[in-house]
This record gives structure tokens, sequence and C-alpha cells, in this order.
């Protein structure tokens, strides 16, 4: 195909990622409404979920196939993205409200299973444990049921209405059609985001840009473009503990179930994971529970923002190096 059918693919790919996310914030918010459950639960049990299924696929075709390197790097690239990139760039939005439940349960959560899963799989390297860098088994079936808890204790632990956000009047759909939406509005992510990266890659090739340095811009990037939609779009409704929600979600889906599924099919060597990617991810958490303290207290503001996206600036200076 020609430079501009491509093209055009492109800007099909983004329209249905846009209106995708559109659907399914208004379709969750109003889940969230009609089922008396927070919008930041629903916006880590569904949407976060939803917009890790690509992930999931990824990481757990890698596991299949032996292949750890592809399963871990996909889910540690994710998780920087989201935190340093996404997030960052939802915040300069608008700022991101951080609730009592978000200061004391959830972000403390996301940042202790974060150091959890790094001294796991690098004990060897930091604890001088055992012989391998690594997840086993065993540590992925602990990953699954921390993830099995950590949901139910969302859940049993929720208080809906938190901020003004989550308590406006704008119109909630009825709980059938609400699902639709979201399941809708899933479809349209996922699909768009496929048609986006894959126009993205042939558009790149077309024009000389080699293969690594597509595999670290355009597809890490373009595989996270769900999770960017959805976020500014809920912030742009005024829906920042979806937004949030969805973010802080994604994570420990990544860092729990995907990596726990995924060492339970095969176990998952470390081999590829150096002490800064290790950094990188640590960072990524530590810089979103000292957002909490810094700046405009108990917000994500633009100058958290900033510093992310210098500590995201300075990771992909280090990938770029070492092409």
């Amino acid at each position: 195909m020609s430079l501009g059918i491509q093209i055009l693919i492109l800007v099909f790919g983004l329209i249905l990622v846009v209106v995708g996310a559109d659907v399914l914030v208004e379709g969750a918010s109003s889940i969230a409404r009609r089922s008396g459950v927070s919008e930041f639960v629903i916006g880590l049990a569904i949407v976060g979920f939803g917009t890790s299924l690509p992930e999931l696929v990824v990481s757990v075709t890698g596991a299949l196939e032996g292949n750890s390197a592809i399963a871990i790097g996909n889910v540690i690239g994710s998780n920087i993205i989201n935190s340093q990139f996404i997030l960052a760039i939802s915040a300069l939005v608008a700022p991101i409200a951080i609730t009592r439940s978000n200061k004391f349960r959830d972000i403390p959560i996301t940042l202790l299973v974060t150091f959890l899963v790094i001294l796991c799989g690098l004990s060897v390297s930091l604890l001088r444990i055992g012989h391998v860098n690594g997840l086993s088994r065993i540590e992925g079936a602990v990953l699954v049921a921390l993830f099995i808890c950590y949901l139910v204790y969302c859940f049993l632990s929720d208080k809906p209405a938190e901020t003004p956000d989550e308590v406006d009047k704008k119109k909630i759909y009825p709980m059938w059609m609400a699902v639709i939406l979201v399941v809708a509005g899933l479809g349209a992510l996922v699909i768009g985001g496929r048609f986006f990266v894959n126009s993205a890659v042939k558009i790149a090739r077309m024009i000389g840009v080699s293969d690594k340095f597509i595999a670290i811009t355009v597809l890490a990037l373009g595989t996270s473009l769900p999770e960017l939609a959805t976020s500014i779009v809920a912030l742009a409704k005024g829906r920042s503990q979806l937004a949030l929600g969805n973010i802080l979600g994604s994570n420990v889906f990544n860092l729990l179930l995907i990596l726990g599924v995924s060492a339970l099919i095969s176990p998952m060597g470390f081999s590829s994971v150096t002490l800064v990617d290790a950094g990188a991810l640590a960072l990524s958490a530590v810089l979103i529970w000292t957002s909490v303290y810094t700046g405009k207290k108990n917000y994500i503001d633009r100058f958290d923002a900033v510093l992310m996206l210098l500590a995201f600036a300075a990771y992909m200076v280090w990938l770029f190096m070492k092409l």
C-alpha cells in the first residue's frame, strides 16, 4: 500500500481509539453509579483489565513459546510507560486528585507490589538468594493469589463518591446499556490500536527507520495507546478517579496477574532485565507515591508530571544508547 493509504489507516485507527475511549468511559462511569462502586475501583477492575489485554496476550504468548524476555520486557516497558509517560501526560491535561483510599491503600500497594516483583525476579543480583534470577511457578502462584486478594480487598473496602467528580449529575445509562458500551469501547480500543500500530510500523519502514527504533518507540508507545486515550478522555470528562484507576489497575494487572500467569506457564528468567531497567520500574512507582507529598499535595499535578517525563526521557536515552 502507498504511504497515503497507510496515513489514512493511521488516522482511522486513532479516531477509533478516541471514540472507543469515550464510549468506554461513559459505560464504566454508569456501571460505577448503578452498582454503587467507586469510579476508581471500576477503573481498576474493568478499564485497567480491558486496556491490559494486549499485554496479557503478548506475555502469555511469550511464556508459551518459552521466551521470557518478551513476557517480562513487555510488562516492565508497559508499566514504565504507564507511570512515567501516560500518567504524566494525563496530569498535564488536568491535575489528578488523590483520595484518602488512593493515598493509604492503592498507591502504597502498587509501590510494594513493584518492589516485590523486582526483589523476587532479581533475588540473586540484589539479595544473593538462589542461583538464577527469575520467577518460579511457586512465585507465579503467589503473585496470582496476591492479585485476587487485592481485587477482593478493593471491592470490600471501597468507598464510593469520595470526590466531587464521582457524584455529578450527568446522564447515567441503564446497566445493560452501560455493559454494552464498555464492551464496545474496549473492542474499538483494541481494534483501533492495532490499526494504528500496524500502519505506524509500515510508515516508519517506508521512510527508512530501523526495526530496533520501531520496537522501542512505535510498538512500545502504540501498545499503550488505549491507556493513554482512556485516561485523557476520562480527565476531560472530569473522571479523574477513573483515569487513575485505569493506570494503577493496569500496572497491578501487569505485575501480579500477567507475570504470575506467565510464570505458572513457564518459569520466567530475568537475564534480559538489567539493574537500570529494574531501577526505572522502581522509580516509576516511587514517583507516583511521592506525588502525594510534592507540588500540590494530594494531587498528581504538573510539577509531578514534569519529574515523571524527565525520568522517562532519561530511560529512553539510555535505551537508545544501547542500540
